[in-house]
């Protein structure tokens, strides 16, 4: 499991923000436990008893889902829809790579809709259970047909790049597709939030200077070329609050959505881009690629040994030569899903230490912890506030509400004699 990297080999952003620091600034009569306690003891029971089974019922979909996964891919193989379809396909086209950009985006659409009553549960009824989405059915499946349209349009070349190495080198197409693996997650992670995210959101330019100046000039003092900030209408689907710092060389841009500004004061929406400017600024998209690609080499690798082992022991009844064959296409998707199922807790902990990362940016950047507390207690009306430290481990993807009020309490003892007005106004436990 990586460790949380230290802060002073992060670069001269944050070492400065840290040299001035001394342990004799803490105050005496601030204690950053008490204040945090009293922050959550501020969520009602109700809500936060709510909140706890939410994110704690995501626990148990994790499981659901690739179940359910497994035994569509299992009945697709079982009443012979991709041996049918296979054959379809191979009787129609000549060339192996167009007959797997023909074969794949049909089969994923199969795959899409025997699946989507469990998306339908999960991701609009239970949604709207929990009081945590404002679309209609309508709105939100047409978002869900436009997502999956672009879905295929970037995964069914990759799939069929994929298979093309299969049938090139069995034994060693995992290695291949490792090695490429970096450059696609690059490229969709800096195109995404540019070109495909206002596929489903409106961005303009945000007009209020109050909000805006600030968080420019908090950029050009952190050394990011952002020349206007953008606002996005997440309240369409949500009243969750979220930004980003995105794009790379002419693309970069800093976007908010219509829910920070609505629900947070201008001191908490400078703390959330402090933290969004942090993660630009820390390199984390290239960092989390590295990680990322490390573990995607081993769900690769183990892509290869369970299709083997899956169609050694059943490709024959299932009327499947082997992995090169197309009808085995369902057995990849399985065995992927089940690696990413197992690897949840590692990716979970990549994106964790990047976000802890970028909070304490955001306290030296902005100062503001009383605000960033307040945006993190916001956080935990769908995010269990306080869980345990092996449950945090496993299924956070983000700190815990309460390990991160935490941190920023801890920021604020350590900055007292040199904090501002506002925030040394701040020095006794929030009521």
């Amino acid at each position: 499991m990586p460790r949380i990297p230290c802060l002073i080999a992060r670069g001269a952003a944050l070492t400065s923000a840290f040299s001035g620091l001394s342990s004799s600034f803490a105050s005496e009569a601030f204690d950053p436990v008490a204040a945090t306690e009293a922050y959550i003891a501020r969520m009602p029971a109700e809500a936060r008893a709510r909140s706890d089974a939410y994110f704690e019922g995501g626990y148990w979909l994790l499981l659901v889902g690739l179940i359910v996964t497994l035994f569509i891919c299992w009945l697709v193989l079982r009443i012979g829809i991709a041996q049918r379809l296979r054959d379809a396909v191979e009787s129609r086209i000549k060339s192996p790579f167009a007959r797997c950009l023909a074969f794949a985006p049909i089969l994923m659409a199969i795959l899409w809709v025997l699946n989507l009553p469990l998306d339908i549960y999960q991701d609009y009824w239970r949604e709207h259970f929990y009081g945590l989405s404002n679309q209609t059915f309508g709105a939100w499946f047409t978002e869900q047909v436009i997502g999956f349209a672009v879905f295929l349009l970037f995964a069914s070349p990759i799939v069929a790049a994929i298979h093309s190495g299969i049938r090139k080198s069995p034994a060693r197409w995992w290695v291949a597709a490792s090695l490429a693996t970096p450059f696609f997650i690059l490229f969709f992670g800096l195109i995404s939030p540019v070109f495909i995210a206002p596929l489903f959101n409106k961005y303009e330019p945000l007009e209020d200077p109050a909000v805006r100046e600030p968080i420019l000039s908090m950029a050009r003092a952190n050394g990011v070329p952002a020349e206007n900030v953008y606002e996005f209408n997440a309240s369409k689907q949500s009243k969750r609050v979220s930004a980003n710092v995105s794009g790379a060389l002419g693309t970069i841009r800093i976007s908010l959505n219509d829910n920070l500004l609505a629900r947070c004061p201008p001191e908490g929406v400078l703390a959330v881009m402090g933290h969004e400017l942090g993660h630009y600024i820390l390199n984390h998209v290239y960092e989390r690629t590295v990680y990322l690609s490390l573990m995607f080499a081993a769900v690769f690798w183990f892509v290869h040994v369970f299709t083997g082992i899956v169609l050694g022991r059943r490709g024959a009844a299932w009327g499947i030569a082997g992995p090169t064959d197309l009808a085995a296409m369902p057995v990849l998707f399985a065995g992927f899903s089940l690696a990413m199922f197992l690897a949840t807790p590692v990716q979970n902990s990549i994106t964790r230490i990047s976000e802890t990362e970028a909070d304490l940016y955001s306290l030296n950047a902005a100062r503001q912890p009383d605000a960033m507390a307040e945006v993190f207690l916001m956080l935990s009306e769908y995010r269990k506030l306080k869980p345990g430290p092996l449950e945090e481990l496993l299924f956070f993807s983000h700190p815990s509400g309460y390990n991160r009020i935490l941190a920023a309490m801890r920021w604020k003892a350590e900055n007292m004699s040199t904090a501002t007005p506002e925030v040394a106004a701040g020095n006794a436990s929030p009521q």
